[in-house]
């Protein structure tokens, strides 16, 4: 059992302390700090067959496979009753695939395959003609061809061995695009950008490089993440020059305080700019371990007594040697970590530890938990 952790931290320790204040703020470009509103790929989906397959595909118990199979065969003019399919190299799937924005007729896309079925591997298989479908219903893309799968599964007598994930995989170009979304780019009044990361600061930025950019006041700052440009006289229906001028501007950001704290897996991902107020860590732990010894009692030959069974039990007690680590206000994240590196703290009790920094008040940065 381990004892719990001390923190010593109070406002009055904060008192005179100055820390350094100075802005850490890096240079990006708009386009990989923001997003145009508008422009953005769709997902698509469907349903369909993989045939090819060496023994590894859907048995009977998935009743869909041999029901499309009946129907995909009966289109062909081949009548079979779905009762009657009794093949194993047929699997079913589902397909999925993102459409770019603007694209056309005619464009080839990726598109991904996953088993719905029981099958085994989809290795070696080939995806039949699918229709792929937006929310809309609408079919915007056809899929057919070899699947390439990142793993194998082999199954021989009463033994298997399985690498990776055999029952998804990928048609690299298997897509092609039917239908393009409807739209039309150069008609827009105002282009909306949408930043990554809610700041008001960095929008005000945003707002007043565009503004310095183009000589004039096109640039509005609605929120915290949104900037709306109103489009010049001088770039009426030329709004993919407009873009093409915007997205390239340095935005200066301010980086934020944060720490990032995986409990599954006991990382820790920490900015080295967090920093720390004065903390004073007493950390210690007690291991009580008890053992048990079943002993027998048996009677004298030929007497009429019983067997007697007895537990004794045995109580260990360790308790380790306090350790003690004090902080000096001011002091980063990530020197902190080395600290308690150094005293064995192990990564599971040094989440604890930020955690309860965090509820002292002296960690002074968002502490995300995953």
């Amino acid at each position: 059992m381990r004892l719990a952790i001390l923190f010593l931290c109070g406002s009055c320790l904060f008192a005179g302390v100055n820390l350094d204040n100075k802005e850490s703020s890096v240079e990006v470009r708009l386009r990989e700090m923001a997003t145009l509103q508008g422009v953005r790929s769709n997902q698509l989906l469907g349903y369909g067959l993989v045939v090819g397959l060496k023994g590894t595909g859907d048995t009977t118990q998935a009743k869909f496979t041999a029901q499309t199979l009946s129907n995909l065969l009966a289109r062909q003019g081949v009548q079979i009753a779905p009762s009657s399919v009794l093949v194993k190299n047929v699997a079913s799937v589902m397909v999925t695939a993102d459409l770019p924005a603007f694209s056309r007729p005619g464009q080839r896309i990726d598109v991904t395959v996953s088993s719905t079925g029981d099958a085994m591997s989809l290795a070696g298989g080939t995806l039949l003609m699918s229709a792929l479908q937006g929310p809309d219903t609408q079919v915007y893309a056809v899929a057919q061809g070899q699947v390439l799968v990142g793993g194998f599964s082999v199954q021989a007598g009463g033994a298997s061995s399985v690498k990776n994930h055999p029952t998804a995989g990928r048609i690299p170009d298997g897509g092609l695009v039917e239908r393009e979304v409807p739209g039309v780019f150069n008609d827009r009044k105002v282009l909306r950008y949408s930043m990554q990361e809610e700041d008001f600061t960095t929008a005000v930025r945003v707002e007043r490089a565009i503004n310095q950019e183009l000589g004039e006041p096109a640039a509005h700052a609605l929120d915290s993440r949104t900037v709306e440009v109103g489009i010049p006289a001088q770039f009426q229906g030329r709004l993919v020059e407009l873009v093409a001028k915007l997205e390239n501007l340095p935005i200066r950001l301010q980086n934020k305080a944060r720490v990032v704290v995986n409990e599954k897996t006991g990382t820790v991902v920490m900015g080295a700019e967090v920093r720390i107020g004065a903390v004073s860590i007493v950390q210690g732990g007690l291991a009580i371990q008890v053992t048990s010894t079943v002993q027998a009692t048996q009677p004298s030959a030929f007497s009429k007594g019983k067997t007697v069974t007895t537990e004794q039990k045995d109580i260990k007690v360790e308790e380790e040697k306090m350790k003690t680590l004090n902080i000096e206000p001011g002091i980063s994240v990530g020197r902190l970590a080395e600290m308690l590196n150094s005293l064995g703290i192990t990564p599971r009790d040094m989440i604890a530890i930020l955690q309860a920094i965090k509820d002292a008040g002296a960690l002074n940065a968002e502490l995300r938990i995953l």
